[in-house]
């Protein structure tokens, strides 16, 4: 039998058969853990399967301390609970805005337009890496500074600084696309 150091020896050294190997003893009950927390099967399959991305993707800086399987459980949780906050706030966001309908719409075409700039917010927002989503949520919508959102979020301002940025960017480009 292999032992676990081995195995991640193998997969940062690029050796696609191990990784293989790794991922199919793995997948089925990664899946079904993440199910549990989640709800969802495309969900859970989604966030193991990215985790396996994000693996192979950064095999040579990857450390795992302790056993390859609590690892994986480990990291699947984490993203579990990442997906879970993520979807919160999106859904928190979008409550919001379906109360923030003018007081006197000109028109129902107003109006019309108005859920659809609503819709196309929260569609960017959903798009964004997490962390990137949750910065600007705390920013634009829950009044946040900068240095209180890299201090509840134990990041740098300059981090929160640059994915504000990407963000603002990234309405940019998709509010003038339409």
């Amino acid at each position: 039998m292999i032992s676990d150091t081995d195995i991640i020896g193998r997969i940062r050294q690029g050796d696609v058969r191990q990784f293989e190997s790794l991922f199919r003893s793995s997948y089925v009950s990664l899946v079904r853990y993440a199910r549990k927390l989640v709800k969802d099967q495309d969900d859970a399959e989604e966030i193991v399967q990215d985790l396996f991305y994000r693996i192979w993707q950064d095999r040579e800086k990857i450390k795992i301390e302790s056993s390859l399987n609590g690892y994986l459980f480990r990291a699947v949780h984490n993203r579990c609970l990442h997906f879970i906050e993520h979807n919160r706030i999106v859904v928190k966001h979008a409550e919001e805005m379906s109360f923030r309908l003018p007081e006197s719409p000109e028109s129902p075409s107003d109006i019309l337009n108005y859920k659809e700039l609503q819709a196309r917010i929260a569609g960017i927002l959903e798009k964004l890496p997490e962390r990137c989503g949750k910065i600007f949520y705390m920013n634009r919508f829950e009044g946040l500074k900068y240095n209180e959102i890299a201090e509840k979020l134990s990041v740098s301002v300059k981090t929160v600084e640059a994915n504000m940025g990407r963000a603002l960017k990234e309405f940019r480009k998709e509010l003038t696309e339409k």
